[in-house]
């Protein structure tokens, strides 16, 4: 507990990484209880194709991702790795992955002055335009009126 109230140097990185502990350690155990209803994606998570496709695309939303390119990653064919993924996280590979790229969008929108272009290119879009037609069609709003709202 005293690496709480210590002044050195890196302490802010400390207790940036005791905070993401303590996150996690809450959630696992939120969602460890027999009357949680963890997100589908979590659960998904322990499966041995779902989940390192989860992973993949958690990890690096930006690549270009196809279900081809996932089916080789994690060393299934296409329709399996489709069949499973979708039957666990309750939506196709593409459709996780378009809304995990907004939401990343969102916060970031929210939580940085990174440029509208920057983020697009962040999250795994390939323009400003792009990001706004996607952003729009699942927020309802542009990304620009998010950032200010």
């Amino acid at each position: 507990m005293e690496e709480v109230v210590r002044d050195a140097p890196g302490q802010e990185v400390v207790l940036d990484r005791l905070l993401d502990l303590l996150v996690i350690a809450a959630l696992r155990a939120w969602f460890d209880r027999p009357e949680a209803e963890p997100p589908a994606w979590y659960l998904a998570l322990s499966d041995p194709v779902a989940g390192p496709a989860v992973r993949l695309l958690q990890d690096d939303p930006a690549h270009p991702w196809t279900v081809a390119a996932l089916a080789a990653k994690t060393g299934v064919s296409r329709a399996a790795l489709a069949r499973r993924f979708t039957a666990l996280v309750g939506e196709p590979p593409m459709t996780y992955l378009t809304g995990w790229r907004l939401a990343l969008a969102a916060d970031r929108l929210r939580d940085t002055d990174d440029t509208i272009g920057a983020i697009a290119r962040q999250v795994g879009y390939g323009s400003a335009f792009a990001l706004s037609t996607a952003f729009k069609r699942v927020y309802g709003v542009s990304p620009q009126d998010w950032r200010t709202a």
